[in-house]
């Protein structure tokens, strides 16, 4: 071939769509879809957030991968942009140190698998009724994270990540250090966690010390719109 017949066919390619824009040959059908509802890579805006998403392994409550086509933690531009504040207030405390995120924008079909896994059960307060417009997460505004050091290693936190149990819980931290069974250290990494995305905008939920939300549940059905 010629290098001018080369040259018409690429044009043609474009033309039809062929060919995908710079970045996109990188994204699943997922993230591509995320993408085009407005949503961002965190490590777009800060690539020194680690992104561990826990739905991608069989590691999690419901011992099944979740996130087949998902690799990257995508969030609306507001939380991001709060979550890169987030990792500059911790960073500024503990150079060398990370946020890493667990979980972000989760699409609706995954909250009904998750939902399925634990209704009539005592875990379903952990985890939000689609029938009932899903959570935070369902709208790209929450975030699950915790903070690793300049290893890599997760620092202690009293529970790993996706714990569904009370242990968890904010709120019940003074009575679990009395009782022993949150250390010190641990509890002081939580409230540290929590003074670094709280200083950002975020607020973290009470039956869980890994999650926090932007924004309200009723803020976030009013102003926008779930993901798909």
């Amino acid at each position: 071939m010629t290098s001018r017949f080369l040259a018409v066919l690429l044009i043609a390619f474009l033309l039809l769509g062929a060919v995908p824009q710079e970045g996109c040959a990188r994204l699943t059908r997922t993230e591509q879809s995320m993408k085009a509802q407005g949503l961002v890579d965190v490590q777009a805006l800060d690539s020194t957030i680690r992104v561990s998403l826990m739905y991608s392994r069989p590691d999690n409550f419901t011992g099944k991968v979740l996130y087949t086509d998902l690799h990257h933690a995508y969030l609306h531009p507001k939380a991001a942009k709060a979550l890169a504040e987030a990792q500059r207030l911790l960073r500024k405390e503990h150079p060398g140190w990370s946020l890493v995120v667990f979980d972000a924008t989760r699409p609706m079909s995954v909250q009904q698998i998750m939902w399925n896994t634990v209704k009539n059960t005592s875990k379903n307060i952990y985890v939000s009724n689609p029938a009932h417009g899903g959570g935070l997460h369902n709208y790209g505004l929450a975030v699950d994270v915790s903070v690793c050091n300049e290893k890599g290693d997760t620092i202690t936190m009293g529970t790993k990540v996706d714990h569904l149990g009370e242990l968890a819980h904010v709120t019940d931290e003074p009575r679990f250090l009395a009782e022993g069974r949150l250390t010190k250290v641990a509890l002081g990494n939580r409230r540290l966690l929590r003074r670094v995305m709280e200083g950002a905008g975020f607020r973290c939920l009470p039956t869980e010390w890994w999650h926090f939300n932007l924004v309200s549940r009723a803020t976030a059905k009013k102003y926008y719109k779930v993901i798909r």
